[in-house]
C-alpha cells in the first residue's frame, strides 16, 4: 500500500486550508522566521511563474462523534510552514507569530508599472505608482475597474488602463498557481512521520512526538486545546524571559483574561533557574502523571479519540483526554506544586542547574512528587523518596537511553505497587554492595567532567557542606554558585611535561577538585609532594601560601571532605596511578554515604 499521495493545488486552496482551521502547524515550525525579504521573493517567483517547492501534510485520524457521524481530521502541515505562512500573510493579510510571539503583518507592495514586488516602507507608501498592500487586490470586495482608473489618473497613464489590468489580472492569478503535495497516509505512525520529515528536512531540524502533540492540541477549538497550548507555551516562555509578559499580556488580550493565564503569571516573579523545563517537559510530565503512559505517542492518540481496545476514534475518549490534560498542565504550573518540588531537588544537593544533564532526571521526579501527592502520601515521605529517587536515577543512568520506555515502566511500578517498597527492590537489584564497591569506582573512571558520576559526587559535597580544596571557610557550594574553578590535583601541565599527554589521562575527573581560584594560582604547575610541602610549612606557623588552615586536623579534615588520600602530600609523577585508584574508591564511599543519608 502505497504511503503517500501526491498531487497538485492552488494557493487560494492552501490559503482557505488554513482560514477554516483544517490544517494545523507542528509547535517547533510555529514561529514565523523569515525576513520580509524572503516573503517579498517567493510572491515575486509565483507571479513569475517559476517553482516554489512543494508542502507535505499528514492528516489526523477521522473521529467517530457521539452522535455516531464521522468528523474528518485535520491535515497537520510536515514541510513547508514558512512558505504557507509567507502566503497567508503575504496574500490574505493575516498576521504572523514572530519568535517573541508578537502578532504582526507582513505588508509586500507590488508596483504595476515595473512589475516588481517590495517590502513596503515609507517611500513606498507615499508613492501612487506602488499598490502598497497587495493583500487588498486579493480581497472580495477589492473593485478592479474602478482601482485601474484611479491609479492610472494618479499617474498620469491615459490610454494605458488595458495594460494595467493584464498586470492587475496577472497579479490575481497567483491565486491559481499549483503547489505539489504530498499527502502522506494518515495510517502511517507518529514515529514513521517524524522519520519522513527528518529525512526531507534540510536544515536537519528534529521534529519531536511532543511537536505531533502540540500541533494537536492547538489545533483544538472544541475542548479548549488552544488554551492549554497557551499555558503550557507561556508558562516555559515566562521563565526564560519574564521580562516579555508585558508584551505577551498586551498582545493576546484574550487569553490575558483567562483563568489559565492567572495560574501562569506567578512564574514571572520566579528566580530559581535549576528546573527550566521545556513544553516538551511540561506535556511528558502532564502526561505520564495523570494518564500513567510514558509515550508520548500515546497522547496524540488519546487526544485523537483512540480506543487502544476496539482501535476506533471516539469523541467521548478525545473528550475525556482534554480535560485530563489539563488537570495534568494545571497541577504542573501550579505554584504551590512547583516550589515545593524545587525545594526537594535542592535539598538533594542539586543546587544549579550544571549538575543535572538529564532534563528526563527532574522531569520524573516531578511526575513523582505529583503522582504521590495524589495518592496522599505523607509531605516528609514523599521528600525522601523523590530525593532518594533522583540521585538514584544519576547514579544508574535510569532515563539517559530509552527514557519513555523507563518513565513508562516506572510511572506504572510507582501507580500499581507499594512505593516505598519499589524504591528498596530497586536498589537492593542496582545499589548493591558491588555497585558501591566496584562498579561506581569503575564508572569514575573517566575523564568526561559531565559524567553524572562526578555531578553526584559534587551534589553529595554540597549536601555535606564540604569546602573547596585547601579551603578554610568557602565551600563547595558557594564555588558552585559563583563558578569557581575546577582544579587539577596533579596540575596538568606538570603531568605534560612528566609524560602524561593524553587528554583522557590528565583529566580524570579522579584529579578534579573544586578550589578558590586564588588557591589554584598560586599552585601553578608544581607537584603535589612540592606545593603541599608550602601548606606544611604554613600548617607550622608559617606565611599563609594557600587558604587560611593553620591547623593539620583542619587539613586532614579538607583533604577527607575532597576525598583526597593523605599519601598524596607526599606523591610526585610516580604515585599518579596509585592516587586516582585511591580516590576513586574514597569518592564513591562518600557517594554511598550521602545516598544513605537521604532516607
Amino acid at each position: 500500500m502505497a504511503q503517500f499521495d501526491v498531487y497538485s493545488t492552488s494557493v487560494q486552496n492552501i490559503i482557505s486550508w488554513i482560514k477554516s482551521g483544517e490544517i494545523a502547524i507542528p509547535e517547533i515550525q510555529r514561529p514565523f522566521v523569515w525576513d520580509s525579504s524572503k516573503v517579498r521573493d517567493l510572491l515575486d517567483s509565483l507571479y513569475k511563474g517559476f517553482p516554489i517547492g512543494y508542502i507535505i501534510v499528514w492528516k489526523n485520524p477521522d473521529v467517530r462523534l457521539k452522535d455516531g457521524t464521522i468528523s474528518i481530521g485535520k491535515k497537520i502541515l510536515i514541510d513547508g510552514q514558512q512558505r504557507v505562512t509567507a502566503l497567508q500573510a503575504a496574500i490574505a493579510g493575516m498576521l504572523v507569530t514572530d519568535a517573541n510571539y508578537k502578532r504582526k503583518p507582513i505588508r509586500i507592495a507590488f508596483n504595476p508599472l515595473t512589475e516588481a514586488f517590495e517590502v513596503l516602507n515609507p517611500a513606498i507608501e507615499k508613492d501612487c505608482k506602488w499598490i502598497p498592500d497587495i493583500s487588498k487586490v486579493f480581497e472580495p470586495t477589492f473593485e478592479e475597474f474602478q482601482f485601474i482608473i484611479q491609479y492610472c489618473k494618479d499617474n498620469d497613464l491615459a490610454g494605458q488602463e488595458g495594460a494595467i489590468s493584464k498586470v492587475i489580472s496577472k497579479l490575481k492569478k497567483v491565486l491559481d498557481i499549483s503547489l505539489g503535495v504530498t499527502d502522506l497516509n494518515q495510517g502511517l505512525s507518529i514515529d514513521e512521520v517524524t522519520d519522513i520529515f527528518i529525512r526531507i528536512n534540510s536544515q536537519g531540524v528534529v521534529l519531536s512526538q511532543a511537536d505531533f502533540a502540540m500541533s494537536k492540541i492547538s489545533a483544538d477549538d472544541k475542548y479548549g486545546g488552544n488554551e492549554i497550548r497557551k499555558m503550557i507555551d507561556y508558562f516555559c516562555h515566562f521563565m526564560q524571559r519574564p521580562a516579555d509578559y508585558e508584551m505577551i499580556a498586551e498582545n493576546d488580550t484574550d487569553f490575558s483574561k483567562t483563568d489559565a493565564m492567572q495560574k501562569i503569571k506567578w512564574v514571572v516573579k520566579e528566580t530559581e533557574d535549576i528546573y527550566v523545563p521545556s513544553y516538551t517537559d511540561v506535556l511528558r510530565v502532564s502526561f505520564t502523571h495523570k494518564f500513567k503512559r510514558g509515550k508520548i505517542s500515546d497522547l496524540v492518540s488519546l487526544l485523537s479519540g483512540r480506543d487502544f481496545e476496539t482501535r476506533e476514534n471516539l469523541e467521548t475518549i478525545a473528550e475525556a483526554s482534554f480535560a485530563t490534560l489539563r488537570q495534568g498542565v494545571e497541577a504542573f504550573v501550579n505554584q504551590t506544586n512547583f516550589q515545593r518540588y524545587i525545594m526537594i531537588v535542592k535539598s538533594a544537593g542539586i543546587i544549579d542547574a550544571s549538575l543535572v544533564r538529564s532534563q528526563n532526571v527532574l522531569n520524573f521526579g516531578y511526575i513523582l512528587y505529583l503522582t504521590l501527592k495524589d495518592q496522599k502520601m505523607d509531605a516528609g515521605l514523599i521528600e525522601k523518596l523523590v530525593r532518594k529517587w533522583l540521585v538514584l536515577s544519576m547514579l544508574t543512568g535510569r532515563y539517559s537511553g530509552s527514557a519513555e520506555s523507563a518513565i513508562d515502566y516506572d510511572i506504572k511500578r510507582f501507580t500499581e505497587q507499594d512505593p516505598v517498597q519499589f524504591i528498596k527492590n530497586t536498589e537492593a537489584g542496582e545499589l548493591s554492595d558491588a555497585f558501591w564497591n566496584s562498579v561506581l569506582v569503575t564508572r569514575l573512571d573517566t575523564s568526561v567532567a559531565s559524567s553524572p558520576y562526578f555531578l553526584v559526587f559534587l551534589m553529595a559535597q554540597v549536601k555535606a557542606g564540604s569546602r573547596g580544596f585547601l579551603s578554610e571557610q568557602i565551600d563547595v557550594k558557594a564555588l558552585i554558585e559563583q563558578r569557581g574553578d575546577i582544579h587539577h590535583i596533579f596540575p596538568k601541565k606538570y603531568l605534560q611535561k612528566n609524560g602524561v599527554n593524553n587528554r583522557k589521562d590528565y583529566n580524570q575527573i579522579a584529579n578534579y577538585v573544586y578550589t578558590q581560584s586564588e588557591i589554584n594560582i598560586k599552585i601553578k604547575d608544581d607537584a603535589p609532594c612540592e606545593y603541599m610541602k608550602l601548606m606544611k610549612q604554613q600548617i607550622a606557623g608559617g606565611d599563609l601560601s594557600y587558604g587560611g588552615i593553620t591547623g593539620e586536623d583542619d587539613l586532614k579534615r579538607n583533604l577527607a571532605e575532597n576525598c583526597v588520600p593523605e599519601e598524596f602530600m607526599d606523591m610526585d609523577i610516580w604515585g599518579y596511578p596509585e592516587f586516582l585508584e585511591k580516590r576513586r574508591f574514597l569518592m564513591a564511599q562518600f557517594v554511598k554515604k550521602y545516598y544513605e543519608a537521604l532516607d
